[in-house]
Formats: structure tokens, C-alpha cells, sequence
């Protein structure tokens, strides 16, 4: 006998909706990872608290930041409760923002500059200049000497070095605000984010007005991508020569195997309908009339019951259940794979392992 919902008022008979097992196994797990993550999410704020040039940061615009940095919906409270002696609310005239409280030298060193392998025999300086640039992408002579000479100027470090200290179209200018992108999207999850929360924060970082056409001229540090409705924007370093991430969150891996446990109960339903549709033409060849008329509904989505739960008098609304799916064996026809609805999850951790990852 399952458990009462906490959210059933009525005595009588209620749909409800429940996590199976294996899900509630990885909410259980992400919520664990989470909590233990708590020191660590802290510092990501901590540092880009440091890399602003007043020290805070409005919560209006940090928000649109928290998803791609792995902080909770409700980081305002939890985190600066938990650790008052890095971060604090304040009231600005600009609203709410977050400040940093103390200054932590070991979180203000910035990441190293990518290695470059120049594929030489032979440990001495190049005779002619080389600018290393992934595979696939062809620049002009003008522009590759540009990029040169950026690699020649000495490294900015982005916490220590104000904005004020540089000219402000100077190369060194350009250099520390290519410092502040490489930390920020360090810190995201899947290194990358979207230009337009990037320009949210040009005053308190300091970038340029022209962040975008920055991005786009230095493709050995960052890599735009077009696809979708915005534009975003990708850690080179960050990703191997087929854009597979190097470092996999572990938040990641639980958000792909929950993403592949939806999948798989799709597929479930899919095969049991399936099943029963080519079971009742193989039994019963004289109600073919009766099945046509069946698989034709059958064929707008998963039927699983619920087409009609939203249709009532009470309700205004017009609900369209469409599906795209293919024809498939009858591999689940007598619940053979009933184990997917146990607590066991059947996906290893590194469930990315056997999947075909896209380039960028």
C-alpha cells in the first residue's frame, strides 16, 4: 500500500503523480551533492565577488548566472547563511546585491595559460613565430599576427589588477578582460554561458562594450556558438578536439542519467503499446476495423491514460498531446524489464561513456 501524498485533502479516490525509485534515488543523490557542495559553490562566489571592481554584485543579475554556476534557486539564503564569513546581503540603490566579506589570497590565482604543443623534436625556440589554433579553423595573416603579438604581452592577473591601471583600448586592457572570461567560465559548469548574461556585467568587471566582437577575435581562448535563438560562448580549453568535456561535473552525470531514465520509461510505454497493438492484430484478425481505429490514436503520442485528464468543464484550455515516434520490436511485452522501476538504477555513473557526443 503506497503512502498517503502529502497534498491529498479529499477522502475519496485522487491522482497523484510520484517519483519511481531509481528517480527519487538520484533527487536523493543530487540533494546530497548539493549540500556537501556547499563549501565549494561558496567559493565560486567568493571569486567572482573578487573579480568585480566594488567587490558586490546585484542579485537581479547574479541570478541569471546561478544555473550555469551550480547554485540552488535558493542560494541567496542558504549560502550566505551557512558562510557569513565570506558573503553577505546588502541593500544598494540599485537593489539587493551580494558583497564579499573577506578577501581570500589562495582563490585569487587565475587559471594557467593553455599549454601549446608546437609537435617539436627537438626542445629550442622557434625560429619563426607560430600561433597553435584548433583544428579546422582558418585565420587571416592579418589577424594571426595580431593574436601573436597578444601572446607576447606578459599575463594580466584579473583579481590583483584593476581596470584603471590600463589604457582603455590598450592590448593590456584586453588581455586582463580575456583574464575575467577564462575565470567566469571556469567556474560555470559546462564552461561555457551565454553572451548576453556576460554583458549584464561589463561595469563590474570591466569589459568592453564590444564584449561579443572581443569574444569572436581571439578563437584560440573562446569559441561562439550560433546555435539557438542567442548566442554563447565556449571555454576552448575546457573541451578536447571533438567538444567532449574534459572535467565532467558530477551534477552533470546525475542530470544525464535522470535525463536517460526519462528516456528509457518512454521507450517502456512505446514497446507495452506496441505490444499490445500487434498482439490484438496477431489474436484476432477480424477486428482490424476496430485496431485501425485504435493505432490512429495510439500513433498521436505515448498512451498511457492521462488524454483526458485535462478535459473537463471546469477547464479553458486546450491541450494538443503530439508525439514523434517510430515502430519498434516487442521487447517489452510480458514486463521483462520490470527492474527499471526498482531503487537499483541501472545506468553506470559514467553513463556518458557509450554515448555519442556531438561536436560543438
Amino acid at each position: 500500500m503506497p503512502d498517503t501524498p502529502l497534498n491529498a485533502t479529499k477522502s475519496g479516490y485522487q491522482l497523484c503523480v510520484r517519483l519511481t525509485p531509481a528517480a527519487k534515488s538520484l533527487a536523493m543523490r543530487e540533494l546530497n551533492l548539493k549540500s556537501a557542495m556547499s563549501s565549494f559553490l561558496a567559493n565560486k562566489l567568493q571569486k567572482l565577488l573578487m573579480l568585480s571592481s566594488h567587490r558586490w554584485l546585484l542579485l537581479s543579475k547574479l541570478v541569471h548566472l546561478a544555473p550555469h554556476l551550480g547554485l540552488s534557486p535558493n542560494f541567496r539564503s542558504h549560502l550566505c547563511n551557512d558562510h557569513p564569513d565570506k558573503l553577505k546581503v546588502v541593500d544598494t540603490s540599485y537593489g539587493r546585491a551580494l558583497e564579499l566579506v573577506n578577501w581570500d589570497p589562495e582563490l585569487a590565482i587565475p587559471l594557467k595559460s593553455p599549454p601549446v604543443d608546437c609537435g617539436l623534436i627537438v626542445d629550442r625556440p622557434l625560429k619563426f613565430k607560430q600561433l597553435k589554433l584548433r583544428k579546422g579553423l582558418n585565420l587571416k595573416r592579418r589577424h594571426r599576427e595580431i593574436l601573436m603579438k597578444f601572446n607576447e604581452v606578459p599575463d594580466v592577473c584579473p583579481y590583483n589588477t584593476p581596470l584603471e591601471d590600463f589604457a582603455k583600448s590598450s592590448i593590456e586592457a584586453e588581455k586582463r578582460a580575456c583574464g575575467v572570461l577564462r575565470e567566469m567560465l571556469g567556474m560555470m559548469v559546462e564552461k561555457r554561458t551565454l553572451i548576453d548574461h556576460l554583458t549584464h556585467f561589463r561595469k563590474e568587471f570591466g569589459l568592453p562594450n564590444k564584449l561579443r566582437a572581443m569574444i569572436v577575435r581571439h578563437p584560440e581562448l573562446f569559441y561562439v556558438s550560433l546555435k539557438g535563438m542567442r548566442d554563447s560562448v565556449f571555454l576552448v580549453e575546457g573541451f578536447d578536439d571533438k567538444g567532449v568535456l574534459l572535467e565532467k561535473d558530477e551534477s552533470l552525470v546525475i542530470r544525464d542519467q535522470l535525463m536517460a531514465l526519462v528516456a528509457e520509461g518512454k521507450r517502456i510505454r512505446r514497446e507495452k503499446r506496441n505490444a499490445r497493438i500487434y498482439g490484438a492484430i496477431d489474436g484476432d484478425h477480424d477486428s482490424n476495423d476496430n485496431i485501425e481505429v485504435e493505432d490512429a490514436n495510439y500513433d498521436d503520442g505515448d498512451y498511457d491514460g492521462f488524454e483526458n485528464l485535462f478535459d473537463s468543464e471546469d477547464s479553458d484550455l486546450d491541450y494538443d498531446f503530439l508525439g514523434d515516434y517510430s515502430e519498434s520490436s516487442m521487447l517489452y511485452a510480458n514486463g521483462g524489464h520490470a527492474e527499471f522501476w526498482t531503487g537499483d538504477f541501472p545506468f553506470a555513473s559514467n553513463s556518458d561513456d557509450n554515448r555519442d557526443s556531438e561536436p560543438w
